[in-house]
């Protein structure tokens, strides 16, 4: 399999370095990080970002108040479609997409690859459908990025754990390279997706955390700004935190196995992408 580490959309949200720890001016940098796989049996989205309707039809597709928070800059070329018609191919060669949940910032392209199956936790799947509650839960989850016949095949948990985590395993039609991996928090049904490679495995850690400091075992940090984002985002506090501490331990002690990365932080996206 070939792996690439793709940005399919840009936030900018004021705060400057309060929000990413990087930037030096008045507003920030947040990526969304998706992979392209190469395999046997096509192409393999993980996650989406932003789609063509996105960027055509913004206020219809989006929400006003995460327009507006997050300073969304959408750009047809950032679009996991134009990225892969870059690459050679086109929509009808992705033939899965694997989408750690389903927030308007990692499911606005689904609709862009019609050809495609789009696996997802059972849990998340039911949450979009029977959860959109709140002023949160109302503007996160855009009904209009999948209403239009998408093919779900959704999973629980099941067989051998994944470095001691629950994992999903078997994924229809998928190599059994790559995996779901239950961490919920975020979300209700928030997953990351590992996929292993020649030299190890990697592991799309989706919104379980934001910041590429908060994986550091021996002085966990995150930029204030963005430690108050996760907040205003998550669904079980507890959840996420002791998602956040497991995924540490994992980070310090297979370290020579397991390599991590977030969907928002452009410099694990940069040093992945090298």
């Amino acid at each position: 399999m070939r792996v690439h580490h793709i940005n399919c959309g840009t936030m900018c949200p004021v705060g400057g370095r309060l929000m990413d720890g990087n930037s030096h001016g008045l507003t920030a940098r947040l990526v969304c990080h998706c992979l392209l796989i190469e395999t046997d049996q096509g192409l393999v989205l993980v996650d989406t970002g932003f789609g063509m309707k996105d960027v055509r039809q913004p206020r219809g597709r989006l929400s006003q108040f995460f327009l507006t928070l997050d300073n969304i800059k959408l750009r047809e070329e950032e679009t996991a479609l134009r990225q892969i018609e870059r690459l050679g191919f086109t929509a009808a060669d992705v033939r899965h997409i694997v989408v750690t949940h389903l927030d308007f910032d990692h499911a606005g392209g689904i609709e862009d690859f019609p050809n495609a199956t789009v696996h997802v936790y059972e849990r998340e799947l039911r949450a979009v459908r029977e959860d959109r509650t709140g002023f949160i839960g109302k503007r996160r989850y855009r009904p209009e990025h999948w209403d239009d016949g998408v093919r779900w095949q959704s999973y629980t948990p099941g067989g051998e754990p994944w470095f001691g985590f629950e994992a999903v395993r078997d994924l229809k039609g998928l190599p059994p390279e790559i995996l779901m991996v239950p961490l919920v928090g975020h979300t209700w049904g928030h997953c990351g997706v590992a996929v292993r490679l020649d030299g190890g495995w990697q592991l799309l850690a989706g919104d379980a955390y934001f910041f590429h400091g908060e994986m550091d075992a021996a002085n966990p940090r995150c930029p204030p700004g963005l430690r108050a984002y996760q907040s205003m985002m998550e669904v079980d506090r507890t959840a996420r935190l002791a998602n956040q501490d497991r995924l540490r331990a994992l980070a310090r002690d297979r370290a020579g196995e397991v390599r991590l990365f977030c969907s928002h932080d452009q410099v694990d996206l940069a040093r992945f992408a090298a």
